[in-house]
């Protein structure tokens, strides 16, 4: 309830102690939503039960602004006869996450409806329509993303943004760029669902200040908070095309002192999963899988002006693919195995002034990661020379990458400025005796940024940004006889400009430009190993490499406006990005037991499309969010994918390989009662060219089919007592079973033939039990 309260003073001056307590449309109390008033530094946060209270000086009216997860804002004039009345404030669903506060648009917390850039994100809710498990699973569900497996063998996968290869986009941790190359090989199905809060996605270069690398854009994993006292364990079990089990159980929990001074969340993950063979040859087309995770984040406030935060994952995995996986692996005729242990750690301490304009932020993450691989077999032969090779295809690598700095900010009554520090070095030595190949790679960079966001007029916001990093690269490169090198030290400057203008309430243009660069350095599909033809596949860096730059440049109109109850949003978005100096691989050589690609700056290439997202919530039972790309990914001239004895036998494309010109997805949410929800979601992947390598050594390019995977998910919730609660959940994955048929078989197949869903017709059953909602 809301009393104000005001003591009449000799020169007029007005005291108010405004209390009042802030619910939901059930009536039932909200914690943690934060009070404000408008134009002042005033505000405080509810507790437990929803109440709050706050003390201003020389008002005679408030404007209050009252904000909370899951809630759309509501504002609040406070004035006149309504000063002494006693009023509850009602906070309305926000069924769309329109209104969520995002950090990847500007390195600070924004309301994603207010921010410059788009900023899609991935919550909970989608990981639990999409039954998924690991952060793999469940990219795919937003405009201009999509995850692809490139290869039979291990399972390597790769996000795409805006039909670029992963290598174009920055994955980051809690906004801190310790994802390194060698994590981008298979970090993404280490990541589990359970430890993540949301995922933060900004296409093209507008999140250039979390580093020029970021291309294609940036992929924000943002952890659990700990927010409340709850609990859920989870147990999904699935059976892939009625052949191999993939089990899996995770579980989170976080405890917050009632002062909320302190808290702790914790979370973890065990699966299995079984070698999955779609032909029936004895080979794997899924990876047998064995993942271990266990993870914290934790704070501390001394007081209400800093807080210490520390976030802590522990990921252990082990991924085995090819054939007769119960042998040791040079006794198959083709393996790849995988034994990864990472750590990755993170410290933050910030510090606000009394009235909370300046806010400073000292930073420090780090990862450590160590592999055991074995990469070979004995490619289908079984001579001496095959057993030897194959007994000296065992692998290590250890990789590291840190990343420590300073962030300011300064907010004024409008305007917010943003500057900051950061190092960033990462070395990886990753060795493979028995094929004399060796990645040893040292990377330093001393980056700093500023922005300035201008509020220029009401409805007219401008971010006006800049980033220099000073970078040196240090890299040998040894493969069957080649050495190459790599060192360098260069400066770069990437601007950014972004725009908003509200048009209306209901109608915003955005518009933006990044320049972007990519250092001569081995990345993620660098660090990866497949095979073709019973004989290995790997990336040699090229001779005299120069850096690639990119120039980005995005528009959109996003239309939100509510009827009623029915929340709608419509998004409409042109990016086009001209990259020059790309970097490309080559299939050059086949020399004695391995064939070479090698990494050649091409001629230069252009992206450009259009994303839609359409998202449609009459009310928190019934949802509908889909959205779709049509792009086109071209080279300026035939750029060279396979260099053969001769010129006839060279084999080129103009058009991007494994990139098709439209893709897209569906996700429906409708609960027909509190406690029974359905689930229906879609993911839609267009024809593609894609290279196919026979055992002849003939090199082809394919136009794949395209696929409509449709999934369905069924729950139903039991209230057991209070706060505890039971859901039991099944449905089936690719209900069409739309998937790849023409894999190649044998020893001699071309792994990297691959295209489409990553898994067939499968079905899925589980059990969740514990505090949630």
């Amino acid at each position: 309830m809301i009393c104000l309260f005001f003591l009449w003073m000799g020169q007029q001056t007005i005291y108010a102690q405004i209390k009042g307590q802030v619910i939901n449309d059930k009536q039932d109390p909200i914690a943690n939503a934060t009070v404000q008033i408008d134009g002042t530094q005033i505000g405080t946060s509810t507790d437990t039960l929803g109440n709050f209270e706050i003390h201003i000086n020389g008002l005679n009216k408030a404007n209050l602004t009252v904000r909370a997860v899951g809630y759309q804002p509501l504002k609040k004039l406070i004035q006149g006869e309504q000063i002494n009345r006693f009023q509850s404030l009602a906070l309305h669903e926000d069924n769309l996450n329109l209104h969520e506060v995002v950090v990847s648009a500007s390195r600070y917390g924004m309301e994603r409806k207010k921010a410059p850039v788009i900023v899609n994100v991935l919550s909970p809710k989608l990981f639990n329509a999409t039954q998924s498990v690991a952060m793999s699973e469940t990219l795919n569900y937003q405009p201009g993303v999509r995850v692809e497996n490139n290869c039979q063998n291990c399972g390597f996968t790769q996000v795409r943004l805006n039909g670029m290869e992963g290598a174009y986009s920055q994955i980051l941790i809690n906004s801190r760029s310790v994802f390194s190359a060698l994590n981008s090989v298979y970090g993404l199905d280490q990541i589990p669902t359970s430890m993540i809060d949301r995922i933060e996605v900004v296409r093209s270069g507008g999140s250039a200040l979390f580093g020029a690398n970021a291309i294609a854009g940036t992929i924000n994993i943002i952890t659990k908070d700990p927010v409340e006292n709850d609990w859920q364990i989870k147990s999904t079990n699935s059976l892939i095309d009625g052949k191999s089990w993939d089990n899996t159980i995770d579980f989170n929990t976080s405890y917050v002192d009632n002062d909320l001074r302190a808290g702790a969340t914790f979370y973890g993950m065990h699966r299995n999963r079984e070698a999955y063979d779609a032909n029936g040859d004895d080979f794997s087309e899924m990876t047998k899988l064995k993942n271990l995770t266990f993870g914290t984040k934790a704070f501390f406030k001394p007081s209400e002006f800093n807080k210490l935060t520390v976030d802590l994952s522990v990921l252990n995995e082990f991924r085995r693919g090819g054939d007769r996986l119960d042998l040791a692996p040079h006794f198959t005729d083709v393996t790849e195995q995988l034994r990864t242990n990472s750590f990755i750690g993170g410290l933050t301490f910030d510090q606000y002034s009394k009235d909370f304009k300046h806010k400073l932020s000292l930073y420090a993450s780090a990862q450590k990661t160590n592999r055991e691989s074995f990469y070979g077999g004995l490619g289908g032969g079984r001579t001496a020379q095959d057993s030897i090779l194959a007994s000296n295809s065992y692998g290590t690598t250890d990789d590291f990458a840190m990343v420590a700095g300073a962030q300011y900010t300064y907010t004024f009554e409008k305007d917010v400025i943003t500057a900051g520090v950061e190092y960033s070095g990462n070395k990886t030595e990753d060795n493979i005796p028995g094929y004399e190949r060796l990645i040893d790679q040292k990377t330093h960079g001393i980056g700093s940024y500023f922005q300035y966001e201008w509020n220029i007029l009401p409805n007219l916001k401008s971010l006006l940004g800049a980033r220099y990093d000073y970078t040196h690269v240090d890299g040998k490169y040894k493969l069957a006889g080649y050495n190459r090198s790599s060192a360098e030290d260069f400066g770069t400057f990437s601007p950014r400009i972004t725009l908003l203008y509200d048009i209306t309430d209901f109608l915003q243009f955005r518009g933006g430009y990044a320049r972007g660069f990519r250092a001569p350095q081995a990345f993620n599909e660098d660090m990866h190993v497949t095979s073709i033809g019973g004989q290995q596949v790997f990336v040699l860096i090229g001779e005299n490499l120069k850096t690639e730059y990119s120039n980005a440049y995005t528009g959109s109109l996003n239309f939100t406006k509510n009827f009623g109850s029915l929340q709608t949003s419509l998004l409409v978005e042109g990016f086009y990005t001209d990259l020059k100096n790309p970097f490309t691989t080559v299939m050059t050589s086949e020399e004695e037991n391995l064939i070479i690609e090698e990494m050649r700056n091409g001629a230069g290439a252009k992206v450009y499309g259009s994303n839609i997202e359409l998202n449609v919530a009459p009310s928190s039972r019934f949802s509908v969010q889909a959205g779709g790309t049509i792009q086109c990914s071209n080279y300026e001239e035939d750029q060279l994918l396979y260099e053969g004895a001769t010129e006839a036998e060279n084999v080129s494309s103009k058009r991007f390989v494994r990139t098709p010109n439209t893709y897209g997805y569906i996700n429906t949410n409708w609960k027909p009662v509190a406690p029974f929800s359905v689930d229906l979601t879609g993911v839609y992947t267009g024809s593609m060219i894609v290279p196919h390598v026979l055992a002849d050594d003939q090199f082809l390019l394919k136009k794949s089919p395209d696929f409509m995977e449709l999934n369905l998910r069924l729950g139903y919730t039991f209230a057991l007592k209070k706060d505890l609660n039971m859901e039991i959940f099944g449905g089936m994955q690719n209900i069409f079973n739309a998937f790849q048929k023409d894999f190649d078989t044998g020893a001699l197949r071309d792994s990297q033939y691959i295209y489409g869903p990553s898994r067939p017709r499968t079905i899925s059953f589980g059990v969740k039990i514990g505090h949630f909602h």
